[in-house]
């Protein structure tokens, strides 16, 4: 009778560890983010998502492809770093069903130049560096068309994406696409004259000021709705409640002030 009675307590431990283990892990929200401003945003949320029951773990990455690779295989709830054009070329490339959750800032693009004070200042030939992946090369390229530099088809556009390729005349620069998080860096240690055009949170984290920038995207435009970054998750999650508190944690008027207090125009809240 004992021995029945051990067998059925040992088999009800392991029912409740089971229960009380998924019931934890229910309360934790595993996010993947770049370090700025990602992150720190996530960070002005975390008491929020306490109060409501819920830990907010963030994963920090410091490229633009291991946290949708994550996310995709399950190991993170939710990524905030990219933008829906960038998450859809991901998606197409990798055979992935990642969907947008929320829409949160918008960085804009920034015009940089080694000793290069302003846009007529640029030396004809000069090396201009662009992120090379596929929504932020024609995010950089629609940048380098507004200013006059170069000239694309007059259909380009963000939706349909372009390329150096597809560039009509190149202004006699050295248009050279690199990978995205290079760029600050190759531009630092680049000759005096060459430009860069850098992706909001790149410049944040190499010390750039927007208000340093040569040019930057027209926000009149439908730049910041097309770029904005979102809060991701697998196709179904969504709706999940995770999901929903960590979105109603960050659409809200304190996340909104503490983005324009802190990052002076380089990040702008989209909600």
């Amino acid at each position: 009778m004992k021995k029945i009675i051990a067998i059925v307590l040992a088999i009800a431990a392991v029912f409740c560890f089971a229960a009380c283990g998924k019931s934890a892990d229910d309360k934790v929200i595993k996010v993947g983010a770049s370090s700025t401003p990602h992150a720190e945003i996530l960070e002005q949320v975390k008491d929020a998502l306490a109060e409501e029951g819920y830990e907010l773990e963030i994963v920090i990455y410091d490229d633009y492809v291991l946290p949708n690779q994550a996310l995709a295989e399950g190991t993170l709830d939710a990524n905030y770093f990219q933008h829906t054009p960038y998450l859809n070329s991901y998606n197409e490339s990798n055979g992935t069903d990642l969907v947008s959750a929320a829409l949160i800032h918008y960085e804009p693009f920034g015009l940089y130049g080694n000793g290069v004070d302003a846009v007529a200042d640029i030396a004809p030939g000069a090396t201009i560096l662009i992120p090379a992946d596929d929504s932020n090369e024609t995010r950089a390229l629609l940048l380098l068309a507004q200013e006059g530099l170069i000239t694309l088809p007059e259909d380009a556009s963000a939706e349909a994406g372009v390329t150096t390729l597809d560039i009509v005349d190149n202004g006699g620069f050295d248009i050279q696409a690199v990978q995205a998080d290079t760029v600050p860096a190759q531009l630092a240690n680049s000759d005096v004259g060459t430009l860069a055009v850098i992706n909001g949170n790149y410049a944040l984290q190499a010390g750039l000021n927007v208000a340093d920038a040569l040019a930057i995207e027209d926000a009149s435009g439908d730049a910041a709705q097309t770029y904005a970054n979102i809060v991701a998750c697998r196709n179904g999650d969504e709706s999940s409640e995770k999901i929903q508190a960590l979105v109603n944690a960050l659409l809200t008027d304190s996340v909104k002030t503490y983005i324009a207090d802190t990052y002076n125009g380089a990040v702008v809240a989209i909600f």
